[in-house]
């Protein structure tokens, strides 16, 4: 087999590989000697600094700002062996952590997989490909997955904008085995159907897991709003905690309906409420009609997706907490998230710090949250830390 194309840098452009990190900007590629458009996207490449020294095997695409990707190190073919063995690596730190299979088997770069999410569903993987260069791996992907699962059912759900930003199709498509259309999640000790295919990304949010953990303390004997509940993960475990009453609020109606069945499955239809709404429209109308919540959580999406969108997502948030704020009563609990890369952890406190100084009410940070160990940060890949929120106590100034 012939050796993978050369991809040069320039003279010191590998200062972010050799720390740690895994991505090539296209201002970093000495086009000179190795020109970019000799390429094509998704090919593999050798990455090599001005003076010729490999750094590594990994791919290219020519037509994005992220031009390269530095998958292994030791310049091994990208092949089904090489993803048999990160496989094998990430799924042995998740079965130290979880007792039932149920957990992001990876998660990209942090596992050494740039461009490739993996969630498990017991015998069934979701995979979403992010990239030229792992879609033109996915026959070694689900060769490797079917060697690491054996009988496990493997269903592409390829779609988003970072799939666009790529120029791949989007796409739902059964990689190997079949598949049910619902898949089951445990966590907590209950039960949730989930849609694969028609869902939110790969159908439930893995990440969220050890924060909903954290509920425990908070909502036994509370009234509980769930907002931007989707299928009712945080507001259904809140159930299962001894909360009194749940309302959860979503935009969507497969999701509204989502709450319901998952509710009834594990026999809280009368205590869990689901409402079809806008979360500012419903938060809106709850304070008019004088509405209170002892514990409210926000678990949105991504107000910033864009660095530049960052003032108008940022106020956003202001604007979603302060009208969470005024539905909690007098000494009520605040579980508030942001997935959005570019809101700072730091900013999102600030956001939570305008809205309580507005309404004349101080915050008390009880705990703070992230991602689970199953999305593990990257030391030298701060993009793969995204997640935070806080647990807050909201009392009158």
């Amino acid at each position: 087999m012939a050796e993978p194309a050369l991809l040069q840098l320039r003279r010191g452009e590998e200062r972010r590989l050799r720390g740690g990190h895994l991505w090539v900007f296209s201002n970093e590629v000495d086009i000179a000697r190795t020109p970019l458009t000799a390429l094509s996207p998704g090919q593999a490449v050798r990455i090599a600094d001005a003076g010729g020294k490999i750094l590594g095997t990994g791919y290219v695409n020519p037509n994005t700002l992220i031009s390269a990707r530095l998958v292994d190190r030791t310049a091994h073919a990208l092949d089904r062996s090489l993803i048999v063995h990160r496989l094998n690596v990430a799924l042995s730190l998740r079965e130290k952590l979880y007792a039932e299979p149920y957990y992001r088997l990876v998660f990209g770069e942090s596992d050494g997989l740039p461009g490739l999410v993996l969630d498990r569903f017991g015998d069934l993987i979701v995979g979403q490909i992010a990239t030229a260069g792992m879609e033109a791996l996915r026959g070694e992907i689900e060769a490797a997955v079917a060697k690491v699962f054996g009988n496990a059912a493997l269903v592409w759900k390829n779609a988003g904008s970072v799939r666009r930003l790529e120029a791949l199709p989007e796409y739902v498509d059964v990689g190997i085995g079949a598949h049910a259309s619902l898949a089951r999640v445990r966590e907590g000790g209950l039960d949730f159907d989930i849609d694969p295919v028609s869902g939110q990304k790969t159908g439930w949010f893995f990440d969220q897991h050890a924060n909903r953990d954290r509920l425990a303390s908070y909502v036994r004997g509370a009234r509980v709003l769930d907002v931007f509940s989707y299928v009712g993960a945080w507001g259904i475990r809140a159930a299962g905690f001894g909360a009194s009453e749940v309302t959860c609020v979503d935009a969507s109606k497969s999701a509204v309906e989502a709450v319901r069945h998952n509710a009834a499955l594990n026999g809280m239809a009368d205590r869990v409420a689901a409402v079809e709404a806008d979360a500012f429209d419903f938060l809106k109308a709850a304070r008019q009609e004088r509405k209170r919540w002892d514990v409210v959580i926000l678990d949105p999406p991504a107000f910033v997706k864009r660095k530049k969108d960052f003032k108008e997502g940022a106020l956003a948030y202001r604007r979603i907490n302060e009208m969470a704020m005024q539905v909690l009563e007098r000494d009520g609990i605040l579980v508030t998230c942001s997935c959005s890369h570019h809101m700072a952890r730091q900013s999102l406190l600030d956001a939570i710090g305008a809205g309580a100084r507005h309404l004349d009410r101080q915050v008390q940070i009880l705990e703070q949250l992230q991602q689970g160990p199953d999305h593990p940060v990257h030391a030298a890949i701060p993009e793969t830390d995204y997640l935070k929120g806080f647990i807050c106590r909201v009392l009158p100034a």
